[in-house]
């Protein structure tokens, strides 16, 4: 292992660049050097190995299976048809998997050997898409409600994400120089980063852009999120909401999943004075000593959050004024056909864990090729949009071509948000085994089996039109948002979890552990009592979440850490 920490790599990187360039030319092994696997997150990938063969290799005197992971920058996670046809060709010519859709609305790429890592960023670039910043410690992909029913408002709201995304970019040109051979200037490249510094961010940094009445980004989850506030149909600014972040370690009290704070609002035209100041706080405010306690969360806990607030106004040059009042009424997706106030037609599909693969039992990945090649060229404002719950809307489409698209959807078995239970639909679980590092139990793998006994038992109590937010994790750093599932299994041991219970159904009350390190058998037997008791004791429209803290069986020793109010 490197012997350097994450800091010293940082700051000797030359920007990013590091040794990257040696390490991809040496054919004597399919990883990175040690220092290297840490740069090339800010490039947008991750070098992983297939944990579920390591044993085998290691016995054979092999080198672990190594590939790599590739993370697209797509705000709000829109794709053009065209740009959709591209990527698709780069899963099937370089990834394994098919194409997978991340809960920060952006492409994952599997699988990809070194020899063939550079050919796929190139071949993501002639989408006009690239992978800079999707990882490492900087702003990630910005998350943006998905659905744009309100048309004119969901397109500033847009353009003001893409906007505040492109501003928060690194300035390095490593990116375009190791992987799209664009000429270094000669001498020592001079790094000028004055957002990011010679360092970058102490952590991952997350934006995410909500539009009420609907959370579907999970806006309090975010390090910095915006609420949008419209009047008469257009954005007039943002309630600005810090602190936000899922990342926990097991044991560990030092770290904790936490919910953003409101701490006022932002006219339009001050978003990226706001988003700048509160990303330079916390570059130098944020824990660069002990890397867990790094997050801009715990930069907020340390120094109190009129203290942080204060510094951020000092830094954009005025005063946030009072936040307005904002309702949600739930964090999910709307699936289905919706009709944007336009007349353009808007059409949700549920995929399972956001997987779009052709396999023996589905064939997602060639009917969502078919449907983009229908509107390529043909319909101008038709696009793709993921979700941050997984999910993908078919956005854009005029009325007259909605016969052509369900004929496909129903044909391609696209249409599972028609049958599914609500359960089904609104499920979320990260990859976990066998490719991600951290993962200490199954998660995307193990959610079909999982959703479908835990149906079983809504059935029974007959629960089965019921929504309630389900969600597993591999390990507690969160990345499929547990904290926030009504119900939440996060990874502790290869079959056994943490049962998380007690979360609301608008993405604006924590949950908390129920019973540790159990296995699926006594998870489903306290959910079926839990159930039995939800079933006959609850109030009319009573969320599962809210039913559980009324009755006690959940309990917050600090409500105040748990919960936001508006």
């Amino acid at each position: 292992m490197s012997t350097h920490s994450v800091e010293d790599i940082k700051r000797a990187s030359v920007g990013l660049r590091g040794s990257l360039l040696e390490s991809l030319a040496d054919p004597l092994t399919g990883a990175l050097r040690e220092d290297d696997q840490t740069l090339i997150k800010y490039h947008g990938s991750y070098q992983q190995d297939d944990r579920d063969i390591r044993e085998e290799r290691r016995v054979a005197k092999l080198e672990p299976a190594y590939s790599f992971m590739i993370r697209t920058r797509t705000p709000g996670g829109v794709v053009s048809p065209s740009q959709w046809l591209k990527l698709d060709h780069v899963a099937t010519t370089f990834a394994e998997r098919g194409l997978r859709i991340t809960t920060r609305q952006a492409f994952q790429f599997h699988g990809v050997i070194k020899t063939e890592l550079k050919a796929t960023m190139q071949a993501i670039n002639a989408a006009l898409i690239d992978t800079l910043a999707a990882c490492g410690d900087v702003n990630r992909n910005v998350a943006v409600a998905a659905n744009p029913l309100q048309s004119t408002a969901h397109a500033e709201v847009y353009a003001h994400a893409a906007a505040v995304s492109e501003h928060l970019l690194p300035n390095t040109r490593a990116y375009y120089e190791i992987w799209l051979d664009e000429e270094q200037v000669a001498g020592t490249p001079q790094v000028e980063e004055p957002i990011y510094g010679e360092a970058y961010l102490p952590r991952k940094f997350k934006i995410g852009f909500a539009i009420p009445p609907f959370n579907d980004v999970d806006v309090f989850a975010q390090d910095l999120g915006f609420i949008a506030v419209i009047e008469d149909g257009r954005v007039v600014g943002y309630n600005v909401a810090v602190g936000g972040g899922m990342g926990a370690t097991h044991g560990d009290d030092e770290t904790y999943p936490r919910l953003a704070n409101v701490i006022g609002f932002v006219p339009a035209e001050g978003l990226k004075a706001v988003s700048v100041a509160v990303v330079t706080t916390q570059r130098d405010w944020g824990n660069r000593e002990v890397r867990k306690r790094a997050r801009l969360k715990y930069t907020i806990d340390d120094h109190g959050l009129e203290a942080f607030r204060d510094e951020v106004e000092r830094r954009a040059g005025f005063a946030l004024a009072p936040a307005r009042p904002f309702v949600f009424e739930h964090n999910n997706d709307r699936f289905g056909w919706i009709e944007g106030e336009d007349g353009r037609w808007h059409l949700t599909l549920a995929l399972p864990a956001g997987r779009i693969v052709d396999d023996e039992t589905v064939r997602h990945l060639s009917g969502l090729r078919e449907i983009a090649r229908v509107l390529e060229g043909h319909d101008e404002g038709a696009e793709f949009r993921m979700t941050a719950n997984q999910n993908l809307v078919i956005a854009g489409i005029p009325a007259g071509r909605r016969q052509a698209i369900d004929a496909l959807v129903a044909v391609y078995a696209l249409d599972a948000h028609r049958s599914a239970t609500p359960l089904q639909r609104d499920a979320i679980a990260c990859v976990a085994l066998p490719t991600c590092g951290l993962a200490m139990a199954e998660a995307e793998r193990y959610l079909p089996a999982l959703v479908s006994r835990v149906d079983a038992l809504m059935a029974r109590h007959g629960l089965a039109d019921t929504a309630i937010n389900l969600r597993i994790s591999g390990c507690p750093n969160g990345c499929s948002r547990p904290y926030l599932g009504e119900i939440a299994l996060v990874g502790k041991a290869p079959g056994r979890y943490n049962l998380m219970l007690g979360a609301d159904h608008r993405g604006q009350r924590l949950n908390t552990l129920h019973r540790e390190n159990i296995d699926e058998a006594q998870i489903l037997s306290e959910l079926d009592a839990l159930l039995a008791r939800y079933a006959a004791e609850r109030d009319p429209d009573e969320g599962f979440g809210d039913f559980l803290v009324r009755s006690d069986v959940v309990a917050y020793s600090h409500p105040s850490h748990y919960e936001v109010t508006t």
